[in-house]
């Protein structure tokens, strides 16, 4: 589908207090590293990651999905006169409060919104928020609504807790068996809020950002691959101390099948090549996925913004979160052609094409990792 009316205005983000890092979780699994003789530093050499965040226990994920939406607000100068024009919040990320209401209710009371807002949440892995993004501009573009905000927190401190838990306290543990748990060990936490506006509505009440343009979005699905990382029942509102299983090879492997897939079509529709794209954003996950996507789209690493070093793959909120600190660093600037690579287990990939002009950034809590 393409856009001509959508821009992306601002980004709003919180960074975990806690750092945690990979040299930590192997120190307390060094028993199981000598029992298995695996070598220290396998973690990080395997995956890239150096370290991660997760929040401070007691943290309320919904708090942060507020404050990330209250920072994309504030970068924005968004006028609170004008709150009741943004018609759409969408709560999108894997980790939710509960199972009913949707936590977007919590989080549109609290920032004060209209109440002719769409409020709910949407829920697809890792590519929740893209996929909220893209429902969003659909709204903005069919002139429903004006504005909308999507955004989400994802939490992996129970998804840690757990896994280190199962794999102590496994005696038949082996090379092989703990190969599914490796991916769970990757995970961090962290927040990001969207701020998507109708350009020439924006414009006309003072907007001081240009914004991002979005110019189109490109959807595939190979669900054929859905059984390759799979977490256990829902657990919203319990425990929350789910397990996840991913066999990341496979996954790997599947996951490059369907961005090349995606990533060709968002050119065709966009009328692009490969030459054209200035820059990539691609979901955080590690090196050698980083490495192999990029090699399969033949995009050069020299174009790839990455963050998974110090801060891990936060789920839904990593590529949106990577394209604001992106932004920060000057890495994109205007007039660039931006293509931003969602890609999801089930196996799903989202890609937005964007021309990018000035977004207002806010970063909120600790020094943002670089």
């Amino acid at each position: 589908m393409k856009f001509s009316r959508v821009a992306i205005a601002s980004i709003g983000y919180v960074i975990p207090e806690v750092e945690i890092t990979s040299d930590w979780i192997e120190s307390e699994l060094r028993d199981v590293y000598d029992r298995l003789k695996l070598p220290p530093g396998r973690l990080e050499g395997m995956s890239g990651i150096a370290s991660r965040r997760i929040w401070k226990d007691g943290t309320r994920l919904s708090n942060c999905s507020i404050a990330s939406c209250q920072a994309a607000l504030e970068a924005a100068r968004f006028p609170e006169a004008l709150l009741s024009e943004i018609g759409c919040l969408i709560h999108a990320s894997v980790c939710r409060e509960y199972l009913e209401p949707a936590t977007a209710c919590r989080v549109h009371h609290h920032v004060g919104l209209g109440d002719q807002c769409w409020v709910y949440d949407v829920s697809n892995a890792c590519l929740g928020i893209v996929n909220g993004a893209a429902q969003i501009a659909t709204l903005i573009e069919s002139g429903a609504i004006r504005a909308g905000l999507v955004v989400g927190t994802e939490d992996s401190r129970g998804l840690l807790r757990a896994t280190l838990e199962q794999l102590r306290s496994d005696p038949g543990l082996t090379r092989q068996s703990i190969k599914p748990a490796f991916a769970s060990l990757t995970i961090g936490s962290g927040s990001c809020a969207w701020l998507l506006v109708d350009r020439e509505w924006w414009l006309g009440v003072g907007g001081e950002s240009q914004g991002a343009g979005v110019l189109g979005a490109v959807a595939r699905s190979k669900t054929e691959f859905h059984e390759l990382c799979q977490s256990d029942t829902d657990q919203a509102g319990s425990g929350m101390l789910p397990t996840m299983q991913t066999d990341s090879e496979q996954l790997l492997e599947a996951g490059v099948q369907t961005g090349s897939a995606t990533f060709f079509g968002l050119l065709g529709e966009l009328g692009w090549s490969v030459d054209q794209v200035d820059a990539t954003i691609c979901h955080q996950v590690g090196a050698a996925h980083r490495r192999r996507i990029l090699e399969a789209l033949g995009v050069p690493l020299s174009k790839d913004f990455s963050t998974f070093r110090h801060t891990g793959n936060t789920g839904s909120v990593a590529l949106p979160t990577a394209f604001a600190m992106a932004i920060e660093s000057g890495f994109v600037g205007t007039g660039d052609r931006v293509a931003l690579l969602g890609i999801g287990s089930g196996v799903n990939s989202v890609m937005l094409g964007l021309d990018y002009g000035s977004v207002a950034v806010k970063g909120v809590g600790t020094q943002s990792p670089r």
